[in-house]
């Protein structure tokens, strides 16, 4: 973990644009819930919450989900408290058998996708029957790392700026921002 200047943090916070409120936030939550409800009924899946960025989203997510399932969680991550990504690194891999299972992914952004590709990958490798993808918001710009590549369930979308709250963060810290903000520009 690199030593983060928390003046730096909350320049940061004071500074940013609210792009989404708390109620905006939940709101949409609600909506995409009712969408994966319908894809789900009667799947039984291992929904897999993705650490450290999807918390809140699931955090939030879960209690709205109407169908059985089973809960697991995964870190992967190409960030490591910094703002810039690079190799996938796994700290955990899911517990669960994914053998003949149904599997939803949930995670916090879909900015570039190398992330979330690679967890999904890995989930068909390690035999899931299917696997699907639920973000909290979908970054809008022309660097996704597969440009055939979709997610399935998307509660927001935003433009290309640098996003923190509900889960997404700026260098380790602001994840519990009550809303999604966007760092301001220089």
């Amino acid at each position: 973990m690199t030593d983060v200047d928390i003046k730096e943090v909350i320049a940061v916070q004071e500074k940013a644009q609210c792009l989404y409120t708390v109620q905006d936030v939940d709101q949409h939550i609600e909506h995409v819930a009712k969408k994966i409800n319908r894809a789900y009924q009667s799947l039984n899946p291992i929904v897999i919450c993705i650490m450290t960025g999807g918390v809140v989203f699931c955090g939030k997510l879960l209690p709205l989900l109407d169908f059985p399932m089973q809960f697991d969680y995964a870190h992967a991550t190409r960030y490591n408290s910094g703002t810039e990504g690079s190799t996938l690194t796994w700290r955990m891999m899911p517990a669960s058998d994914l053998q003949g299972r149904h599997v939803l992914i949930v995670d916090d952004i879909y900015d570039v996708g190398e992330t979330l590709s690679g967890v999904i990958d890995t989930c068909k490798k390690l035999g899931a029957l299917s696997v699907k993808s639920a973000v909290l918001v979908n970054k809008h710009h022309k660097r996704k790392h597969n440009a055939e590549f979709t997610v399935d369930f998307i509660a927001l979308e935003t433009s290309d700026c640098y996003l923190f709250g509900y889960g997404m963060d700026y260098k380790g810290y602001l994840r519990n921002a009550p809303g999604i903000f966007a760092v301001a520009q220089d």
